[in-house]
């Protein structure tokens, strides 16, 4: 026996308009419908309908997590400072932490992330390989302070997410952990009905070597992915590489310094040479943990801070100010070249290759310099890909020019390695009696962002559609509003709910037809089951939700069908 909601006691409250904060479309919607109500800036309650499809999500997360042998437990949300501060994490996090003191002074967080705590429980837990491998997993509410929550439930500052982590002995057998989080990450997706696709990524402040996200491609999407359409290359933007290509055999003329006045800019130096910008050299300098480092790209190229800042990591990195030139005759703004700095890093996208030839800054006011080669008058410290990635860029894997999609992340996983096995110590007993340094990975979904995700790539014109996996209900049925029509909808109803079918029927007095089909569409259950004018000959019409294909069927028949 499935429950069967009636609307006439639910708690809910359907709204004709778009909320005035709302921008992206799950978070209009996901509102009007009645699923949740804001109480803060990223704080949300889940109402009725919400957690029963907020729910449905976890029970596909928990199924998929068993089937490839995960453990499910819970940690404490309230986390003592120590182990973030052991891992470094209690100051790279900065300002993303929710910091807390109780009243003895002690500091405490609320968790973003559990990769600590989870360490520190095996090496209480396992002392000997014997008692690895081992995956454990928790769904549970996760607490970042970010600086603009947005977008309703899809950036939060409190959100639901399944965090895993495995523990083996030996790198193959981390390698096979990953392997099955990434087949179960698929199946759960799939199972979810959502549209994704698995990019390459950069681990950041996670640590570890390998890693790649599950994005769901939607236009309120928040990063921004490579889909190359000749191959099945996908990555994020900060994850896309360029392969360096020497120019070789090319003779070049000598450096002949050009007057430039006014031109501390690639547009106004282009523009007074009459040269494209793609044949000048831009020098960003930025600061590497106080230390000034200039980075070269090509001028028609942007350098990426958050790609330069990864693959800097975990140094901060951050632009420099004028007072950064005081006392440093050898900077000289808007009119930097790398030929010369002698007492400066040089970090170059590979773009800017041995035997390329530029024109850049002359280290003098006023004046730039054509004829710069690379290889020749200045030499590269370090490679780094680092510009911002553009449409029509070639692809690092068969060279067709790729596309720029925007997504939601809605999965990523990691091969952390001994990073945190290391600052823990996490050891057992080998099988040669000697201690062996464990193996980490880690796994997470954004439980309710895949909610929200959800919503953006199968809602409609007329509302939420949801897939039957995670729907709050299987069929919604809808008394058109006379007495005999709300007693047939009743009737079917239980007789659904008897054949194990979820039901909300809408049995509201006083509401109009109207406005009940309206909300039957906003809400998006997959099957609509309306009692209205042929509810004298026991005719009822059903409507798929999702195709608006409508048919009229004898009760009987009809609850057949939606029961088959």
């Amino acid at each position: 026996m499935a429950q069967v909601q009636r609307m006439s006691r639910l708690m809910i409250k359907t709204l004709r308009d778009d909320p005035a904060d709302a921008e992206t479309l799950s978070h209009k919607l996901l509102v009007r419908a009645g699923y949740v109500r804001r109480n803060a800036a990223g704080i949300w309650t889940w109402l009725p309908l919400g957690k029963k499809v907020l729910e449905n999500v976890t029970r596909v997360v928990r199924e998929e997590m068993d089937a490839i042998g995960g453990q499910e437990v819970l940690l404490p949300a309230l986390l003592p400072k120590e182990p973030y501060e052991a891992s470094g994490r209690w100051e790279e996090y900065g300002d993303l932490l929710f910091r807390i003191k109780d009243r003895k002074g002690g500091d405490y967080l609320l968790g973003p992330t559990h990769e600590e705590i989870f360490t520190q429980t095996v090496k209480d837990q396992c002392t000997s390989y014997k008692d690895l491998p081992v995956i454990l997993y928790q769904i549970q509410t996760k607490y970042r302070d970010e600086a603009r929550p947005r977008s309703g439930v899809l950036r939060g500052r409190e959100f639901q997410m399944k965090d895993s982590y495995s523990f083996d002995a030996t790198d193959e057998g981390l390698e096979q952990a990953y392997a099955l989080h990434r087949e179960a990450y698929q199946k759960i997706f799939a199972r979810l009905g959502l549209d994704y696709r698995i990019c390459s990524a950069v681990s950041g402040a996670m640590g570890g070597s390998a890693s790649e996200e599950f994005l769901a491609p939607a236009a309120a999407g928040e990063d921004t992915f490579v889909d190359c359409p000749a191959c099945d290359y996908a990555a994020n933007t900060e994850a896309v590489t360029f392969a360096l290509q020497p120019v070789e055999g090319q003779d070049h003329p000598a450096i002949e310094e050009l007057d430039t006045p006014d031109t501390p800019t690639i547009e106004t130096l282009a523009a007074h040479l009459g040269v494209p910008a793609s044949a000048t050299l831009k020098n960003l300098l930025v600061k590497v943990d106080g230390e000034i480092v200039a980075v070269g790209v090509p001028g028609d190229r942007e350098v990426d801070l958050g790609k330069l800042g990864e693959q800097l990591a975990p140094a901060v990195v951050e632009l420099v100010t004028a007072e950064d030139f005081e006392g440093r005759d050898d900077l000289v703004r808007g009119y930097v070249g790398p030929q010369g700095l002698e007492k400066v890093r040089y970090i170059a996208d590979p773009r800017v290759a041995p035997g390329t030839s530029w024109v850049t800054g002359a280290n003098k006011p006023d004046t730039h310099a054509k004829n710069v080669v690379c290889g020749r008058d200045f030499e590269v410290d370090d490679y780094l890909d680092v510009v911002v990635v553009e449409e029509g860029d070639p692809c690092p894997n068969c060279g067709a020019g790729v596309k720029l999609d925007r997504a939601i992340e809605i999965g990523h996983i990691f091969q952390l390695g001994r990073k945190y096995a290391d600052t823990f110590q996490l050891d057992v007993l080998g099988k040669e009696g000697k201690p062996v340094r464990v193996t980490m990975g880690s796994y997470g979904i954004g439980v309710s962002r895949a909610v929200a995700a959800l919503a953006e790539q199968s809602a409609d014109e007329q509302g939420l559609c949801w897939s039957a996996e995670v729907a709050p209900a299987d069929v919604h049925v809808v008394a058109a509003g006379k007495a005999a029509q709300t007693e047939l909808a009743l009737e079917v109803a239980e007789k659904l709910g008897a054949a194990g079918v979820r039901v909300l029927v809408d049995d509201r007095a006083g509401v109009s037809p109207g406005v009940k089909f309206t909300d039957a569409e906003l809400i998006g259950v997959p099957t609509i089951l309306v009692a209205g004018r042929r509810t004298a000959e026991g005719v009822v019409e059903l409507k798929d939700r999702r195709t608006g294909e409508r048919e009229e069927l004898p009760v009987a028949e009809a609850i057949a069908r939606v029961t088959a």
